[in-house]
C-alpha cells in the first residue's frame, strides 16, 4: 500500500510517518497545525458624538481572513484570481427578482455581484452549494445559509410565504454573509465549485453532475478525510465498520471532550436566553414604534382643535413624538441586521460545531471497532491453524500405524500355508484353557481385521442432538471435505486481516488528520467569534446611542415648545432625564467594547512602538490558546 500522506491544509509541516499495521494505533499526539500570522489591526471603531452613522456590512473584515503578505500565483479560474487579488472584495446580493424561468411556478432568484460577474441562484442552489460544501470538506465549519419557513409561516401566510418582502430581505442579507464567509475562508475560498457558482455563465445543474460532486462517495465515513472525491482512494476504505455516533470510545480524547461540553453550552445560551429575550425585546420595541406613531397622530389631530400658540406647540410635540416613532424603527432594522441575524447565525454555527465533532467521533469509533475486529480475526485464525496443525499431527500418526499393520492379504496366505499348526495351537490354547491368543514378539505379524462400518440402525451417536444429526447429514450430501474447508477458511482469515490492518492504518491517519485540522478550524471559528461578537456588541452600542441623542433633541425642541405649562414640562423632563440616563449608559458600554481587541491574536498598535515598525509580527498572547498549544495540550 502506497504511503499516506498528510495534506492538513492548516500545516506546513513535512507528511506524517505510516502508521504501524497494529492494531494499537496512537493517536493522541495529531499533527500540529503553525498558527496564522498575526496581523497589526488598525486604530478600535471609534464612538465619538461625531461618528458617522454609516457602519461596514457585517460580518466584519477582522472575523474573515486576514490580508495574506504574499498571494497565490496559479490562479484556477477568474474568480479565483479575484477573490485572492489581495484587496478587500466583497461579494453583494444587489437584488432579489421573482421569476418562473425553467419553472413551472415563479421563484425568487438572487442577483450575485462577484467583481465584473453577475449570477443568479434560487435559495435551494444555495441550499446545494452549502450541503456539498460540508461533503467536500468534512472536517472544516461550513458557514450557515438562512433557515427554512416553518410549517407555521406557510400555514399563516399560505400562498403569500415565499413572496414575503420581510422575508426575502433577511434571506438576501444572511445569503451574502454566507459568501463572504466562505470567501474569507483561508481553505474553502479556494475550492472552484465556489468559483462557479459565482460564475453567471455556468449553469448549476451542470455543476452537480460534473467532477467534483458527481464523484462524492454515498457513505462520507468511507471515503478519505482529507479527500473524500480522490478516485484513487485505497478500496480498504470499504473494509471500515458502520460507526454510530452514539457508540462509546473506550479511550476519549479529553480536547474534543472539552469542546463537545463548551459547544452545548454555547449553544443552550446563545439558542435559550438570548434568543428568546432578543425576540420578546424586538417585539416589545416594535410596539414601542407603533405606539409613538398612533401617539403622533393623535397629537397632530389634537393641535388641529386649538389654536393661537397652543396649537403650534403641541403640533410640534406630536412632530418630535412622529420622530421618535421612526427613530425607533431605525434601531429596530439596526438591531435586526446587526444583533438578532447575527446572533442566530451563531446558534447555527453551534449545532454545525456539534456535527462537525460528531463526525470526528465517528471517525474515532471507526479505530476502535477496526481495532476490535482485527483481534476477532487473528484469534479465529489461531484457531484455525490450531485445528490445522492437530489435523496434520493426526495424519501422521495413522500413517505411521499403518506403516507397522501387515496386510490381510499377506495374513490369509500364510494362514492357509501353516493350516495344521494354527489348529493345533489352537486347540492346544482350548486345551490350557486360557482363551487368549499367543503373544507375537514380531509387531509386522499382528493382524487388524478392517472395521465392519457403523451399524446402519445405530448411525446416530448416544446423545447425538437433532442439530447435530441434521448437520451429519447434510455434510454427508454435500459430500464436504473437512481439510479443504479448514484451509480455505484459513486463507480468507488471512486476506481478511490484510484488508484490516490497511483499513486500521487508513483510519488511523484519517483521525490524526481530522484531529488536527478541526482543532485548527475551530481556533480560527474562535478568533472570528471574538470579532464578531466585538463588532455587534460595538453596533448594539451605536444604534441605542444614536436613537437616545436623536430622542434627546426631539423632546429638547417639545421642551421649550411647553416651557409655559408645568405639566408639559414634567412629563417632557422625566422623558429628558431617561434618554440623558439611556445615553450615558450607552457611552459607558461603548467604552468598555472598545477595549476588546479586534483580533485575539494581534497587539494593538500603541503596543507596537513609537517608531517602530508597525508591520512587524508579534506573537500570540501567552494567556490565550492558540491552535498550536491548544492540540500540544498545553
Amino acid at each position: 500500500m502506497d504511503p499516506y500522506e498528510d495534506e492538513n491544509p492548516f500545516s506546513s509541516e513535512p507528511p506524517l510517518s505510516s502508521a504501524s499495521s497494529t492494531s494499537h494505533v496512537d493517536v493522541s499526539a495529531p499533527s500540529t497545525p503553525p498558527s496564522h500570522p498575526a496581523r497589526i489591526p488598525s486604530s478600535p471603531t471609534q464612538l465619538g458624538p461625531h461618528s458617522p452613522t454609516s457602519h461596514p456590512p457585517f460580518p466584519s473584515a477582522g472575523s474573515g481572513m486576514p490580508r495574506q503578505s504574499t498571494y497565490k500565483s496559479d490562479y484556477c479560474c477568474v474568480r479565483d484570481q479575484w477573490l485572492h487579488s489581495g484587496e478587500d472584495v466583497e461579494i453583494l446580493i444587489i437584488d432579489a427578482q421573482k421569476t418562473s424561468e425553467n419553472a413551472s411556478s415563479p421563484y425568487i432568484t438572487y442577483v450575485i455581484r462577484a467583481g465584473n460577474a453577475e449570477a443568479r441562484h434560487r435559495y435551494s442552489e444555495f441550499e446545494s452549494l452549502r450541503l456539498n460544501l460540508t461533503k467536500l470538506y468534512p472536517t472544516l465549519i461550513i458557514p450557515p445559509i438562512p433557515s427554512k419557513q416553518t410549517i407555521g409561516d406557510y400555514a399563516i401566510k399560505q400562498a403569500k410565504a415565499r413572496e414575503d418582502a420581510a422575508l426575502i430581505a433577511r434571506r438576501r442579507r444572511m445569503l451574502q454573509t454566507f459568501l463572504n464567509r466562505i470567501a474569507r475562508h483561508p481553505i474553502i475560498s479556494n475550492e472552484h465549485v465556489f468559483h462557479r457558482f459565482l460564475d453567471g455563465e455556468v449553469s448549476w445543474a451542470e455543476v452537480l453532475h460534473s467532477p467534483p460532486l458527481s464523484q462524492l462517495p454515498k457513505n462520507i465515513l468511507k471515503a478519505p478525510a482529507h479527500n473524500p472525491t480522490d478516485p484513487n482512494a485505497s478500496p480498504a476504505y470499504q473494509a471500515l465498520p458502520n460507526a454510530s455516533a452514539a457508540h462509546p470510545l473506550r479511550r476519549p480524547d479529553q480536547r474534543f471532550l472539552d469542546s463537545e461540553v463548551f459547544t452545548n453550552k454555547f449553544a443552550a445560551h446563545i439558542s435559550g436566553p438570548m434568543e428568546k429575550v432578543t425576540r420578546r425585546t424586538m417585539k416589545r420595541w416594535s410596539d414601542h414604534a407603533q405606539d409613538h406613531m398612533d401617539l403622533g397622530a393623535a397629537w397632530n389631530g389634537f393641535s388641529l382643535n386649538e389654536t393661537g400658540e397652543l396649537a403650534g406647540a403641541i403640533e410640534k410635540s406630536g412632530q418630535a413624538i412622529d420622530a421618535t416613532y421612526m427613530s425607533t424603527t431605525r434601531l429596530l432594522q439596526d438591531l435586526e441586521q446587526n444583533w438578532q441575524e447575527p446572533l442566530h447565525e451563531y446558534s447555527q454555527f453551534a449545532a454545525i460545531i456539534k456535527k462537525l465533532l460528531v463526525y470526528r467521533h465517528q471517525k474515532h469509533v471507526q479505530l476502535e471497532m477496526t481495532q476490535d475486529a482485527l483481534e476477532a480475526r487473528r484469534e479465529a485464525l489461531g484457531e484455525l491453524e490450531k485445528s490445522e496443525r492437530e489435523a496434520r499431527r493426526l495424519d501422521e500418526a495413522l500413517g505411521r500405524g499403518r506403516g507397522r499393520v501387515r496386510s490381510p492379504s499377506m495374513v490369509r496366505s500364510n494362514g492357509e500355508g501353516n493350516n495344521g499348526e494354527g489348529t493345533e495351537d489352537a486347540s492346544n490354547g482350548n486345551e490350557n484353557g486360557n482363551g487368549e491368543e499367543e503373544q507375537i514378539d514380531d509387531p509386522g505379524s499382528v493382524y487388524l481385521p478392517p472395521h465392519p462400518g457403523p451399524n446402519p440402525t445405530r448411525r446416530r451417536a448416544p446423545g447425538m442432538g437433532l442439530l447435530s444429526a441434521l448437520s451429519y447429514t447434510l455434510h454427508g450430501m454435500m459430500d464436504a471435505d473437512p481439510e479443504t474447508a479448514r484451509r480455505n477458511g484459513i486463507s480468507k482469515t488471512k486476506e481478511t486481516i490484510s484488508q484490516l490492518e490497511d483499513a486500521l492504518h487508513l483510519s488511523a491517519q484519517d483521525l490524526k488528520y481530522a484531529s488536527s485540522t478541526i482543532q485548527a478550524d475551530l481556533d480560527r471559528f474562535q478568533r472570528q467569534k471574538v470579532a464578531d461578537l466585538r463588532e455587534m456588541a460595538i453596533s448594539m452600542a451605536r444604534s441605542h446611542r444614536d436613537w437616545c441623542q436623536k430622542v434627546r433633541v426631539f423632546v429638547s425642541l417639545a421642551h421649550l415648545t411647553f416651557i409655559a405649562s408645568p405639566l408639559f414640562v414634567t412629563h417632557f423632563s422625566v422623558h429628558m432625564f431617561l434618554v440623558e440616563q439611556n445615553l450615558e449608559a450607552w457611552e459607558e458600554a461603548k467604552k468598555e467594547i472598545a477595549k476588546i481587541p479586534e483580533h485575539p491574536n494581534r497587539i494593538p498598535l500603541e503596543q507596537a512602538g513609537v517608531g517602530g515598525n508597525v508591520n512587524a509580527v508579534a506573537g500570540p498572547s501567552s494567556a490565550r490558546r492558540d491552535s498550536t498549544a491548544t492540540i500540544n495540550g498545553r
